[in-house]
């Protein structure tokens, strides 16, 4: 998602080099990203956001800037690199609506769960004459073993559950409080 929002930044910042333009490209670039937080982050967060939808908004944001008639090397520059930025866009929405469908299946859970247990039954059959030993090697494995079990779970679906990705940095590459000049 960081580089879906850092190439629609750069588009944003960019346009600046095209005024008769600018207006539109953030526009398209602004209903896309709202089109991505309201319609298409619920269905990520079900599992059933597709690649079928298309970003209706981002390949008219990709079609104007194409259509830019630059006058001056400069502006041939940043029409190349809002090309390119609007391309690293495109993939970066196309890996995220797949990150969002994939999740862990059972096989590789009864395959974690499987591998933990035959390890601490080594580390019990290896420690059986050390109770002491046996204990605290059991307890540390075990310890990791949920640990990682539940990082595991956490994460198999990260945009579901309290320590879900949002979409707030997308949100932030359109805002206008960050424009050149603005801080200065």
């Amino acid at each position: 998602m960081v580089t879906e929002a850092s190439g629609l930044r750069s588009v944003v910042l960019l346009s600046e080099s095209f005024p008769d333009e600018k207006e539109r490209i953030r526009s398209l670039l602004s209903q896309h990203i709202d089109d991505a937080v309201n319609e298409e982050w619920p269905e990520m967060s079900r599992q059933r956001a597709t690649l079928t939808r298309l970003p209706v908004k981002l390949i008219e944001a990709m079609q104007t800037t194409l259509a830019l008639k630059p006058v001056d090397e400069g502006q041939k520059t940043a029409q190349r690199e809002m090309i390119g930025a609007l391309e690293n866009a495109f993939e970066a929405r196309r890996q995220r609506i797949l990150i969002s469908q994939s999740s862990v299946s059972k096989i590789k859970w009864a395959g974690l769960l499987l591998q933990a247990l035959c390890t601490l039954v080594a580390i019990a059959m290896v420690h059986v004459d050390h109770r002491g030993a046996c204990a605290i090697g059991l307890a540390l494995f075990a310890t990791g073993v949920a640990m990682s079990i539940l990082l595991i779970g956490c994460y198999s679906r990260p945009f579901t559950g309290e320590i879900s990705i949002g979409p707030e940095l997308l949100q932030q590459a359109i805002t206008s409080d960050a424009e050149p000049g603005v801080n200065d």
